[in-house]
């Protein structure tokens, strides 16, 4: 989730409207006011009469041997949040607003030290049992239990009790945090009396373990078929408890939803051509340049489009693990950064649709630029021993060549840097002060990407360092990336538009320290952690964007990735049979959620 805003007094109110502290709010909003009022009939976005019916097939990649998607352990199944309901859900034409689900309303008061939500008394289970505080208070503890992201993300939660019949208090161990009431409305709701009751065979379900046993849930879907590793399919509960609340008015209107499992990517492709898929998010610049100059796509029965969202595109890069020795020195990791020829690759191998990634919050005002300045230079005046001095007087910029493949001028800023890291050239091999080589592993689970870091090698070579590029199954790859057995990994960072406490699990000592959470490089500043504080407890929007951009061009100029690129809008292709509305919302493109089957 998100963070913080500047409006303290109309957190969570209509667009006229002021509430007093503690008073009982139908939605909550990082931004101020919210755009539907207490008796919304649906949200603006969804087309109320889309039919309800048909399938679509989604195409997923490897395979998977989980159906419990709460834990680090195992590769869990496509679309299993599809079957649970959380405590609020989100406002997908608002940046950072949130309307009740499972909760009717919440409560907090001006100091956000707590918040209290009201449950629904007609919300169930699937197998018809209503949704309790227990279950409220089950799902919280056993989430931070089991999950390391969840035990980062809940870290200011210091006590969660029932105060009523169906009312669930959580309190917290630090006020100010105006991030807190949203992300405890996220919370996922699991049904205790499933989890600790006993399976088939009369053992105790064990939550902190793989199962392939179908779960149970609240939410529209449940699954009704599977094959192990192949496909999973979700059928739409007739009956959802919840289908007629304004939130969920032009939802799920799929009868059922399947995920089909490919080897690779390439694959997954021709399944779509082919109509063995019906909708696909394309990733690759190349199939988008070239591969759909197929009959379906020429007749009209497949359609593209390029849907822009008002989303930031985070951070996609080549990410270094500080847990290996030869990424400790920031020269190193900076050098490997000069090595790479963003506009031969973009010209050559994307046909010129991507932007170089500048920023951790790129295309966003919390993208930091040109040099420090008013706060946020305040901000970082007093780590200034602490930062390279460059931070404070030049912009951060990414190497820039001319796209005709000579590098040559990097690569010499490449190698003047790894000498003053101490590595230098012995016979054409870069090696260190014992004598040992410099070599590295890049770690992939997409084939395709293999022609990315391929001339990517070849000027890695050229510096005398010994590259190997080795592509593993999804299983196989999350394994080794759980437990940091990685030299060099393309990994995204997703970022919203009010960040907040997920920074922790991204870039924390605590997150660095345990296996599977998303602090993959493992990154451990004391700078760092000092401005992670500085936004999540930002007293208002203006505080937020400044300690954004300070914590921003720190991440930037300890070059602890290589940055690779974006691009503003979502292509997707699908076949003629699936409809959005138009247009679709500002902050997502409501696949599957608000699509439908045209009869």
């Amino acid at each position: 989730m998100l963070a913080l805003i500047a409006s303290a007094s109309v957190m969570g109110l209509t667009a006229t409207q002021a509430l007093s502290a503690d008073a009982v709010r139908h939605g909550v909003s990082l931004f101020g006011s919210l755009k539907y009022a207490p008796d919304f009939k649906h949200f603006d976005y969804v087309n109320v009469d889309a039919p309800k019916g048909g399938m679509v097939r989604v195409g997923a990649i490897g395979g998977f041997d989980s159906l419990n998607n709460f834990i680090v352990r195992g590769d869990s199944a496509a679309g299993l949040n599809l079957i649970y309901d959380t405590l609020m859900t989100p406002s997908l034409d608002e940046a950072g607003s949130e309307y009740g689900l499972v909760a009717e309303s919440a409560s907090y008061p001006e100091n956000f030290a707590s918040v209290t939500f009201n449950l629904r008394s007609q919300a169930r289970f699937h197998d018809g049992k209503p949704i309790t505080t227990d279950d409220v208070i089950w799902s919280f503890e056993t989430l931070k239990k089991v999950n390391p992201f969840y035990n980062a993300y809940y870290r200011n939660v210091a006590k969660v009790e029932a105060t009523g019949p169906h009312q669930v208090k959580f309190s917290f161990s630090i006020s100010g945090n105006r991030e807190l009431p949203q992300i405890m409305g996220q919370l996922p709701i699991l049904p205790k009396h499933f989890w600790t009751g006993k399976n088939a065979d009369g053992k105790t379900r064990d939550i902190s373990q793989t199962t392939l046993e179908i779960p149970m849930g609240s939410g529209p879907y449940k699954i009704s078929k599977m094959d192990t590793g192949r496909s999973i399919t979700y059928e739409r509960v007739k009956e959802y408890w919840a289908k007629d609340l304004p939130v969920k008015i032009g939802s799920d209107n799929f009868d059922e939803i399947r995920f089909d499992y490919y080897g690779d990517p390439t694959i997954a492709f021709e399944a779509f051509k082919g109509d063995r898929v019906d909708f696909r998010r394309e990733n690759s610049s190349k199939n988008w340049a070239t591969g759909y100059d197929v009959p379906p796509v020429k007749d009209g029965r497949i359609l593209r489009e390029e849907l822009h969202t008002e989303n930031g595109q985070g951070m996609q890069a080549f990410a270094f693990n500080l847990r290996r020795d030869i990424f400790q020195d920031a020269r190193v990791r900076e050098a490997f950064d000069f090595a790479f020829d963003f506009q031969w690759e973009n010209k050559n191998l994307f046909y010129g649709q991507y932007t170089r990634t500048n920023s951790y919050f790129v295309n966003t005002e919390l993208a930091s630029s040109g040099v420090p300045q008013g706060a946020e230079l305040k901000l970082l005046e007093p780590f200034r021993d602490k930062l390279p001095a460059d931070l404070f007087t030049k912009p951060y910029t990414n190497p820039v060549t001319d796209g005709s493949g000579n590098n040559r001028q990097n690569l010499r800023a490449a190698a003047q840097l790894l000498e003053e890291a101490g590595w230098k050239t012995v016979n054409g091999v870069r090696v260190n002060a014992e004598g040992k080589p410099m070599a590295v592993e890049f770690l992939l689970a997409d084939p395709t990407f293999e022609r990315v870091v391929a001339p990517y090698r070849q000027s890695l070579g050229r510096l005398g360092i010994k590259v190997t590029l080795r592509t593993v199954d999804s299983a196989q790859y999350q394994n080794r990336v759980d437990n940091r057995d990685f030299d060099i990994i393309v990994q995204s960072f997703g970022q919203s538009l009010s960040p907040g406490n997920e920074q922790r699990d991204y870039w924390s000592c605590a997150a660095a320290k345990e296996p599977g959470s998303r602090n993959v490089i493992g990154i451990c500043d004391p700078v760092i952690e000092k401005l992670i504080d500085s936004v999540i407890f930002a007293k208002s929007r203006e505080d937020l964007v400044t300690a954004t951009h300070a914590l921003d061009r720190v991440l930037l100029w300890r070059h602890y990735v290589v940055p690779q690129w974006y691009s503003p809008y979502d292509r997707v292709a699908y076949w003629a049979r699936l409809a959005h509305p138009d247009p679709t919302p500002a902050y997502s493109i409501g696949f599957p959620d608000i699509w439908w089957h045209k009869p």
